[in-house]
Formats: structure tokens, sequence, C-alpha cells
């Protein structure tokens, strides 16, 4: 790299608003569930395995937002307007129709789809009650992912921080007044903290709104929905959707799987795993703003055909990661059983909760590794088949038949299914690896006979 300055300096702008955002999101996420707590194991599962199907859709549409964003980076690396719009105004209707698909289902049928979650009437009644009332706010949250994806990959990271900040702070206000019924309020519980998310989603949504206004003012940005897209450009966005559409949700499906694994072992397993949750989110939301980054700021080099420069980039990514995670990892098995002290819940649920975290510790490096390397630098390039392929293995060749055998074959506790059925993502690290040296996966999508080409497997 020429310029070791104004790289970092890219690096921090872009990364710290990413990774501010995430983790206090993640942090809020905490104090909500210590909230949960207090009401019982059955609420913390309730909470979870609504929760689960919840982020079923938002990983789908978060998909639509990933492929949004690369390749807004790739033709705004290429100061193409024109290509920008497009990409901005088709994903934003995509999303829309995935949203609208979840939402119904979650509505009308939230206690059969729970069903397939747990055999607990008592937990699937509570986490059905969660689902349908959160569901409302599926769609201003898609609205909010897509212009959060434009605004940072021109250059505006901070203003997405700001409207999340604001609204888990809101989120975190609401829960103390609904779940517990402050102010005159009744106690809604589980009920009171669905309704608290729905809220802070919708002024979320107004907020970005606001920021996205304004910037497309200051800087004359070209967006307009008043757009006749071309044959040829939605062929192109299916090209780099499509896969990480299948890739996002089957992994997500697979983590649903999991969550069923974890629940028919038990009440008590999957609260132990649901409290180890907002630990893992914290944890890797340190990394999603570097992931996020790396994802962008290589995007925008392949799009303007700097292709040795991007890999010099990604490997610079790569190795933060790994020894941020480590030194992460560490802390995390130190402060793991202090942590558990903070729910009121039984010493067998805080004994277990430990015990995965310890083995979520081991495996850190590899999640934050895959997340860089196969989440955002092999997809930068627009040739998502190669991540679809690398997630299928790892997820369903071994993860899902990893945890089926160790949980319901062995009968192991839960912590050694964590962690037996986490050692997919090594198999998905090592092809990672080789796919990002043989360099197939870099791509300028704005020159179409160079996308063409690689679509074919030329490499270049």
């Amino acid at each position: 790299m020429d310029n070791k300055k104004e790289f970092y300096k890219d690096v921090w702008k872009l990364a710290l608003p990413i990774t501010i955002q995430c983790l206090l999101q993640s942090s809020f996420s905490i104090v909500d569930q210590i909230m949960v707590g207090s009401l019982g194991s059955v609420s913390i599962a309730g909470i979870g395995l609504g929760g689960k199907f919840s982020s079923l859709f938002i990983t789908t549409v978060t998909a639509v937002s990933t492929a949004a964003g690369i390749l807004i980076a790739q033709y705004y690396g290429n100061k193409d307007e024109k290509g920008v719009n497009e990409s901005f105004v088709s994903s934003m209707l995509f999303s829309l129709i995935i949203a609208v698909l979840f939402t119904i289902p979650s509505m009308i049928i939230a206690e059969n789809i729970m069903k397939m979650y747990s055999k607990d009437v008592a937990t699937i009644n509570a986490s059905a009650s969660y689902l349908r009332i959160v569901s409302y706010g599926f769609i201003p949250l898609t609205f909010t992912l897509i212009m959060e994806t434009l605004l940072r990959c021109i250059g505006y990271a901070k203003y997405p921080m700001y409207s999340s900040v604001l609204a888990v702070i809101l989120n975190t206000v609401l829960n103390y007044i609904l779940i517990f019924g402050k102010f005159g309020f009744s106690g809604m519980g589980l009920e009171g903290a669905a309704i608290a998310t729905n809220i802070s989603r919708i002024v979320e949504f107004v907020v970005i709104l606001g920021f996205f206004i304004y910037v497309k003012q200051k800087e004359n940005i070209y967006v307009s929905f008043n757009v006749h897209i071309k044959a040829d450009f939605i062929k192109k966005v299916l090209v780099v959707l499509i896969p990480i559409l299948f890739c996002e949700f089957l992994w997500s499906l697979g983590e649903n799987i999991y969550s069923m694994i974890y629940g028919r072992i038990g009440t008590e397993a999957c609260a132990a795993m649901t409290l180890t949750s907002s630990i893992q989110s914290l944890t890797i939301g340190a990394f999603n703003g570097v992931s996020a980054a790396a994802g962008i700021m290589v995007g925008r080099q392949l799009g303007a055909g700097d292709f040795d420069e991007s890999y010099h980039t990604s490997k610079v990514f790569v190795y933060l990661g790994i020894i941020g995670s480590v030194i992460i990892g560490i802390l995390v098995t130190l402060t793991a059983p202090l942590y558990v002290k903070l729910f009121a819940v039984s010493e067998d649920v805080r004994k277990t909760t430990c015990y995965i975290l310890y083995a979520f510790s081991i495996i850190l490096f590899v999640k934050v590794t895959n997340m860089i390397l196969e989440g955002s630098v092999l997809r930068s390039g627009g040739n998502t088949k190669i991540t679809l392929i690398i997630d299928f293995i790892g997820t369903w060749i071994f993860g899902i038949p990893l945890g089926l055998v160790t949980a319901f074959v062995f009968n192991m506790p839960i912590y050694y299914v964590y962690f037996i059925l986490s050692l997919e993502e090594a198999v998905r690290m090592a092809i990672s690896i080789v796919v990002f040296k043989k360099r197939i996966w870099m791509n300028n999508i704005t020159n179409d006979a160079s996308y063409k080409s690689s679509e074919l497997g030329v490499e270049k």
C-alpha cells in the first residue's frame, strides 16, 4: 500500500462507527436480557426462540443489503452514479417483497412456526406471542437497512451509527417501562419487550430517513425511484443477490435448526444458550466494523480496477481480525463467571452458560476470520456463488449432522454439542483461504466483459 496513513484513516472512518453501532446494540441487548431474565427460564427461552425466527427474516433481508453494498461500492469506486442509484432502488424493491413474505405468516401462524422449535407448550405460547408482535417492525427495519448500506458505501457511516444509538437507548428505556410496568404502565412482560422493539425500529427508520435526505441534498447525490431499470441490470443484480440470498437463508435456517436442537435438549439448556447470545453478539459485533470496512474498501478498489491493491488490503483486514479476536476470546474466558451471575436463573443454567462461553472463546478467531474473509472479502467481487458453496458445505454437510449426532445419538451436554458443531467454521475457513489465494473472487462488476469472464470461471 502506497499510503498507509490514508488507508488506516479510511479504515477508521468506516470501521469505527459500525463497530460502535454493533457494540452498543449488543450491550443494550444484554441489559434487555437481564430484564427479561428476571421473568424466568420460560420467558428467556421464549424471546430466544421467537427471536430466532425473526433473525431468519433479518438475515435474509440483510442478504439483500449485502448484495446492494457489493454493487454500490463497486459503482461508487467507478464513479458511476446511475449504477449506484439502480443498485439502491432494485435492492429496496427486493427487500420489501421479502419483508411482506415474512410478516404475513408471523402474524397469522406464529404458534405453528414456534412448534418447530420446542415441545414445551408454555415456551411455544411465549415465543409465538413475541414473534407475532415483533413482526410489525419488519418493514420499517427493511427500509432502514438498505438506506444504511448506501450511506456507508458513500462514506457516511456515522449517520447509521447515530440512528442506531438512539434506537437501542429508546428500546432499553421502553423495555424497562413496558416489561415491569413503570410510570403508570401495566407490566406486560415478554409482550412489552416486543412492543419496545417495534417502537424503536420505527423511530430508527424515521431518523435514518432524515439523515438520508440530508446527505442526498448536501452531496447532490443522484437518487431517484423514477427510474427504468433494464433487464440486463436486473440480471446483474440477481447474479450477485441470489447466491447471497440462498447462502444467508440456508445459513440462518441452519442456525434455526441448531436452535431446534438446543430447544429439544431441554428448556434450561435453551435458556443457557440464549444467555450467551448477547455476549456472542457483543464480541462478534466488535469486528463487524472491520468486516464491513473490508467489503466496502475492497469493493471500491475492485470497481476502480486496482486488483493487486485489493488483494493486499484484504490480507491486512484478515490479520487485524485474527489478532483482535484472540485478545477478546481471552477476555471472554476470564469474565464468563462474572457475567453469568447477572441473571436470576438456577446454578445449573449459570454453569452451562459459562461452559458454552468457554467453547465460544476457543472458536472465536475462526468465526471472525470467516466473517471478514468469506463474508466480506470474497463477496466483494460479486462472484457470490463461491461463498454459497462454502457455507453449504460447512453448515449442511458438517455442522447440522454433527449437531444431530452429538445431541441425540451420544446425548452430550449442550456445551459439547455447541463446540463440536461449531467446528464447521474451521472447514469453511480452510476452503475460504484456498479460494482467496487463487484470486478467483476478484472481479470488476462495472466492467461487463470482466465480470462475464469471471462468472465463467476465467481467472485473471
